[in-house]
């Protein structure tokens, strides 16, 4: 039974730890491309040794020993570089994301029943081991079993050294054991000079040097007390806790400078008292009159810093913390919220056709109610768009080298927020679009030195909001798309006529046809013509649109406007006959009037002016081939794409609408102009329209004629 339990336990421990796992995967490999532009950057070796670490210690808590083992070997050479024995080399950077790589392979097979290659994991050890110096191997002979550390709340220490004056005759060095102290969590070191005699007094084997330490750590003060453990007897040694989580005040301001130094025992009540009156910092005045040394007051600030640091820290953390919910949870919450907003939908029209103002006041109350439920359930669901810009870095990185390409990712807008289900299914498409911009879009560095370029290339990749929409934009500064050799192609394989008269975004538009492709040769990456019509389906799927321009010798624009949620939009409903069609309210412009004798037609096309602005427009009984009579005078709803205006005619415009998005099912999948449908309070269906789909497909059919 007790057996059980504890697999049990752990199961559920493994579980928890899953979507943390995945994160710290995802920081080591921000870290060590933030490494490779940064190879002596202290800060950033810290990062990547903290994330080894904490995927070693949180791994084999949970029962991960292959992985925790791994990540300790790894750790072993990061160890060595923090303490100045290796340095950071290219062929490290490389080998470290091959050991991340696998150690995604290995919480893959635990997470997702894949399978990793063990023997992959013991080449990759037997390198890192061979990178070691001599002495530097990691310290535990089985890092599989590592010993157990007892985790204690965490505390700060005020820790006072001062070793015997002999140390140095003992073979002892001061400055490991302040490493040691180091190693045990965050450390201030502020070294006290103040006894050190002149030169011509001073003996080299003597030690007149003490130290001021300020640790936050979770180990305990017995862990503190080990360091110290062969010299406490000959050495003046005092430990004092200063802040205890969940003891101690969590407020932002910490003890004042005189009672730190008193506390410290470098200063007596009455000096504070005698000094307090001046104006001068409280600092200078001490040193000024030589109560204290400026090293003493160094090291009194320091304390003061690293624990109002703590706090505001521990504050933010409070401040930003978060619970994990499962993806399946979440979107059944948005599944009830879009229930209730058609009984609401349906409430609000009982009780406009009734006659009970009590019911009516209720009635607007819910719908209040409801739209802020929803409003705060669909940024539940956002995310900032940086969750996969992120993993595009390593993929420039290591296309780039593998084609011999020098490539800059630049990013911007990480920060834009996007439906996360819109999100995942935004990664591939994006990768197809990179990848395509590396091999075809920038050239050799060779050849960009030729054209007066810089031998590296940029990809920008950012993000933006626009109304209810967000623009993705690739751009790349390589070569270009060579207009002439599209058209060309476009003639070859009959997509369009050799006399066709086609402007550049047409032109451009053929790119993304299926089996279209204008590269010479086929690569691993690129150039058989399949792919880019993938992201275009994959784009629209997400009801978004795609558009590309380019220069030839200038670069690549690739433009990608996708709506915020695919869940419950703002609609604008209107009739036709019996039947209702809603359109996204933030595609709508305007609503005019239409009469037999504003009507005009230029050629297949009809037209209205609006306030001396020529309009187009699509009768969309017409379109949509339904039976009836047109009333007299009918409604244009003008909607504006990409800067372009065009009407759709309606019989009557009914008004905003929340529009809870429903699929349309795979016998309705190929409808053109149409993406979804929604349900009315009185139980009836709406459509909703594909309006860029419309537009484009009644152009293309205009351009045919």
């Amino acid at each position: 039974m007790s057996d059980d339990n504890e697999t049990f336990d752990l199961d559920v421990l493994r579980e928890m730890f899953r979507s943390e796992a995945y994160e710290l995967i995802g920081e080591l490999e921000n870290a060590l491309l933030a490494l490779e532009e940064s190879p002596r950057e202290k800060d950033v070796i810290s990062r990547v040794f903290r994330a080894l670490h904490t995927i070693k210690g949180s791994g084999g808590a949970c029962g991960f020993d292959n992985i925790s083992r791994f990540a300790h070997e790894v750790e072993g050479v990061y160890d060595a570089i923090r303490n100045d024995k290796l340095v950071v080399t290219r062929e490290i950077i490389n080998l470290t994301l091959a050991a991340r790589d696998q150690i995604a392979a290995l919480f893959d097979e635990a997470y997702k029943k894949t399978t990793a290659e063990s023997e992959v994991t013991e080449q990759i050890i037997n390198r890192f081991r061979s990178l070691l110096p001599e002495g530097a191997a990691p310290r535990t002979k089985k890092p599989a079993e590592p010993a157990p550390t007892v985790e204690e709340p965490q505390a700060t220490y005020r820790i006072r050294f001062r070793p015997a004056r002999n140390i140095f005759l003992t073979g002892t060095d001061p400055q490991l054991l302040l490493d040691e102290l180091r190693a045990l969590g965050t450390c201030r070191v502020v070294a006290q000079l103040g006894d050190i005699p002149p030169l011509e007094t001073l003996d080299p084997e003597l030690c007149y040097i003490y130290w001021d330490v300020i640790l936050t750590t979770t180990r305990g003060v017995n862990a503190i007390k080990d360091v110290f453990i062969f010299v406490q007897d000959t050495s003046e040694l005092t430990i004092e806790p200063i802040e205890i989580e969940g003891v101690l005040s969590d407020d932002d301001e910490y003890k004042k400078l005189g009672e730190i130094l008193v506390e410290r025992g470098d200063l007596s009540p009455a000096d504070i008292e005698e000094i307090s009156s001046e104006h001068k910092r409280f600092g200078e005045i001490l040193v000024e009159r030589g109560l204290v040394n400026n090293d003493r007051v160094e090291a009194a600030l320091t304390e003061q810093q690293h624990v109002r640091g703590l706090r505001r820290d521990r504050q933010k953390s409070e401040e930003l913390s978060s619970i994990r919910v499962q993806s399946d949870k979440l979107d059944k919450l948005v599944d009830l919220v879009g229930e209730l907003v058609t009984v609401q939908a349906r409430l609000t029209q009982v009780a406009t056709e009734g006659n009970s103002a009590l019911l009516l006041t209720i009635s607007e109350e819910v719908e209040r109610l409801t739209a802020e439920l929803r409003d705060n359930t669909m940024s539940i669901r956002m995310l900032p768009i940086g969750t996969i810009f992120n993993k595009f870095k390593r993929l420039v990185r290591d296309l780039s080298q593998n084609l011999g390409k020098s490539v800059e990712l630049v990013m911007e807008g990480a920060d834009t927020e996007l439906d996360k289900s819109v999100i995942e299914k935004l990664h591939d498409p994006l990768v197809h679009l990179i990848r395509n911009c590396i091999d075809h879009g920038i050239e050799m560095p060779d050849e960009r030195a030729a054209h007066q370029k810089p031998r590296q290339g940029t990809i920008r990749l950012s993000a933006a909001h626009s109304g209810a929409h967000v623009l993705i934009r690739i751009d790349d500064d390589g070569g270009g798309m060579n207009i002439a050799a599209i058209r060309r192609k476009g003639i070859e394989k009959g997509m369009i006529q050799h006399d066709a008269e086609l402007t550049e975004r047409e032109l451009f538009a053929l790119v993304l046809s299926p089996g279209f492709s204008t590269a010479s040769q086929v690569t691993d990456v690129s150039g058989r013509g399949v792919g880019m019509d993938v992201v275009k389906q994959a784009i629209e799927a997400l009801r978004g649109t795609i558009e590309i321009t380019s220069r030839q010798g200038a670069g690549t624009t690739i433009i990608m406007s996708l709506p915020l949620t695919l869940a419950i939009i703002d609609g604008f409903l209107t009739r036709i006959g019996d039947d209702h069609f809603v359109f996204p309210l933030s595609l709508v412009d305007e609503c005019v009037e239409l009469t037999a004798a504003q009507s005009r037609k230029m050629g297949d096309r009809d037209l209205l002016n609006v306030r001396g602005e020529i309009v187009p427009y699509i009768k969309l009984r017409e379109r949509f081939a339904m039976q009836g009579e047109r009333p007299a005078i009918e409604q244009v709803v003008i909607a504006k794409v990409d800067d372009f205006r065009v009407g759709f005619v309606v019989d009557h415009v009914v008004g905003g609408h929340q529009t809870v998005i429903k699929n349309l099912g795979r016998m309705y999948k190929g409808v053109e102009g149409i993406s979804g449908a929604t349900i009315l309070g009185n139980g009836s269906v709406a459509l909703i329209l594909d309006v860029p789909r419309l537009i484009q497909t009644v152009e293309r059919e205009g351009t045919n004629t």
